[in-house]
C-alpha cells in the first residue's frame, strides 16, 4: 500500500470537503481579542428568497407615490421614534432604537428575472456565476473568526443540502451554504458532542499532523521550485492543525453553547429547519468559531420556500404572483413570512443581547443585514433594494432608529449596493471604494466611496 497516497486522498476528501473557508484561517483578531484589545466585530447576513416590499420598511406617517417609484433627489430621513413598524415588521420593535430601515439603494447590475443568485451579494451581473468574492466572504477576510464565513440556511427539500447561489469566496470559487442543521451542527460542534463526531475530528486533527511530518521530511530531499510548493502544502496543513487545535482549546464554550440536537434539527419542517439554523448561527458567535454568519431562507435560482406552519402551504412563486391561499391574501403571505424571519432575527438579536462583552453585550458589537436576493420583489427592478439594518458594528455605523430614504436612480446624489457594501468594509477597517461591477445605466454618477450617512 502506497501510505502517502492513501493520506493525501484521504486529507483531500475529509479535510476540505467543509470549504475553502476553513482553508487558511486569519486569527489575527482572535489573538488581539484573547490580549484584551477591542472586542470583535460580528456581522450576519439574513438573505429570503421572494424579494422584499419597500412597503414593508415604511413606518407609520410615511407615505409612498401611487406610481410606487420614488423620484425624490436627495436623502429623506425621519425617527422611528413615536412610529409603528409596518405589520411585516412587527417583531422588530424591542429593537426600534437599534435599527436602520434602509431604502433606495439600487443593485441593478444584478437584475434578474428572479433572484440575483450570487451577485445579491457581490453586486455583479446575476447570472453568470461566481465572478469576485461576495461580501459576507470579505467580511470573513476582513475580520476572521476560527471559521472566516459560516454559511447556513435552508432549501425547498430537506435532502437538498447545499446551495451554492448565494456566496463565494472568489472568481469561480463559490461558498456553499449548508443546508441540513444536522450536518452543520456536527460540522462545527463535532469536537464536544462525542461519538462519532469526536472520532472524526480526532481523525482529522491527526492525519494533518502526520501529513505536516510528510511534509517536512520531503522538504530535505528537494529544491527550487518543488521545495516551494512543499513549503506552501506545509504551511496549508499547518494552518488547518492550528484550526482544530483552536477549535479543541474552545471545547468548554463549545459544549456550554451548542445547541441541543432536538427534534428542530431531526424533523424536516421549514420552521424548524430555519429556526435551528438560527441557533447554530448564535451559538458559532457566541463561541467566537465565526464572526460572520450567512443564513439563508431559500434563495438562488427559484428556491421558494412553503410554509404549512404558517399556513401557507405553497411555494413563493404561488403568493409572489398574486395568489393567495384559503384565508389569506398574496399580501397576507408575504407579511406572514415576513414576520416568521423577523421573531427569528428578534431572537438571535436578543440572545446576543444576553452575553457580556466587556462594558457592553455580544449584541453591541454586531451588525444584523437582513434583504432579499432578489431586491424589491419577486420579479426585481432593482432601482432599489430593501435593506433592514440592527446594531451598529460597536457604534461604527449609525443605525440608531432611523428611517432612510435615499436618492432616487439615477439623480445626482444616488448611491448602490456596492457603495453599502463598500460602508461595511469601512465599518470593520478594511476600507475599500469599490465593490462588485458597476451598474453601465450610472455611468455618468461615480459609482465608488461609502454611504456616508451610514457611517458613525
Amino acid at each position: 500500500m502506497n501510505v502517502a497516497l492513501t493520506r493525501r486522498d484521504i486529507l483531500k476528501n475529509v479535510a476540505f470537503g467543509a470549504g475553502a473557508s476553513f482553508f487558511t484561517p486569519l486569527l489575527g483578531q482572535l489573538a488581539a481579542h484573547a490580549a484584551g484589545q477591542a472586542p470583535r466585530q460580528r456581522v450576519v447576513f439574513v438573505v429570503q428568497s421572494n424579494g422584499m416590499s419597500p412597503r414593508h420598511l415604511m413606518p407609520s406617517g410615511v407615505e409612498r407615490p401611487k406610481s410606487g417609484k420614488m423620484s425624490n433627489d436627495r436623502l429623506e430621513e425621519v425617527t422611528l421614534k413615536d412610529r409603528e413598524l409596518h405589520a411585516a415588521l412587527e417583531p422588530l420593535t424591542p429593537f426600534k432604537d437599534r435599527l436602520a430601515l434602509v431604502q433606495g439603494l439600487s443593485g441593478r447590475i444584478a437584475l434578474s428575472d428572479h433572484s440575483a443568485n450570487l451577485g445579491a451579494l457581490g453586486c455583479y451581473p446575476a447570472n453568470k456565476g461566481a465572478l469576485a468574492q461576495t461580501i459576507d466572504v470579505a467580511l470573513g477576510e476582513a475580520n476572521p473568526g476560527i471559521i472566516p464565513h459560516v454559511g447556513l440556511g435552508i432549501l425547498e427539500r430537506p435532502e437538498q443540502t447545499l446551495n451554492y447561489q448565494i456566496s463565494a469566496a472568489g472568481p469561480g470559487k463559490v461558498a456553499p451554504i449548508q443546508c441540513s442543521p444536522e450536518l452543520a451542527f456536527k460540522s462545527l460542534f463535532g469536537s464536544v458532542t462525542g461519538g462519532a463526531s469526536r472520532q472524526a475530528f480526532d481523525r482529522r486533527t491527526n492525519l494533518l499532523d502526520f501529513m505536516a511530518e510528510d511534509v517536512k521530511r520531503a522538504q530535505a530531499a528537494v529544491a527550487g521550485e518543488e521545495k516551494q510548493k512543499l513549503d506552501s502544502y506545509l504551511e496549508a496543513f499547518e494552518a488547518l492543525r492550528d484550526r482544530q487545535a483552536k477549535i479543541d482549546a474552545i471545547q468548554n464554550d463549545l459544549r456550554k453553547n451548542a445547541p441541543k440536537l432536538d427534534d428542530k434539527f431531526k424533523k424536516p419542517t421549514e420552521c424548524n429547519r430555519l429556526e435551528a439554523q438560527f441557533e447554530i448561527a448564535a451559538a458559532a458567535l457566541i463561541t467566537g468559531l465565526t464572526n460572520v454568519v450567512t443564513l439563508s431562507s431559500g434563495g438562488g435560482g427559484q428556491q421558494y420556500i412553503a410554509f404549512p406552519e404558517l399556513g401557507i402551504p405553497v411555494g413563493g412563486h404561488h403568493y409572489g404572483h398574486g395568489g393567495g391561499v384559503p384565508g389569506k391574501t398574496y399580501e397576507d403571505c408575504f407579511v406572514t413570512v415576513r414576520q416568521f424571519h423577523c421573531k427569528m432575527i428578534a431572537k438571535l438579536a436578543q440572545t446576543l443581547a444576553t452575553v457580556k462583552e466587556g462594558d457592553g453585550t455580544l449584541l453591541d458589537n454586531t451588525l444584523i443585514v437582513y434583504l432579499s436576493d432578489s431586491g424589491d420583489g419577486h420579479h426585481p427592478q432593482l432601482h432599489e433594494w430593501p435593506v433592514v439594518l440592527l446594531g451598529n458594528l460597536g457604534g461604527k455605523l449609525k443605525t440608531a432608529g432611523r428611517y432612510l430614504q435615499f436618492p432616487a436612480y439615477g439623480s445626482k446624489n444616488h448611491r448602490t449596493m456596492a457603495n453599502f457594501y463598500c460602508t461595511l468594509l469601512h465599518a470593520v477597517g478594511k476600507p475599500r471604494d469599490k465593490f462588485g461591477v458597476n451598474d453601465p445605466g450610472l455611468k455618468d454618477l461615480d459609482q465608488t466611496g461609502v454611504v456616508a450617512e451610514l457611517l458613525a
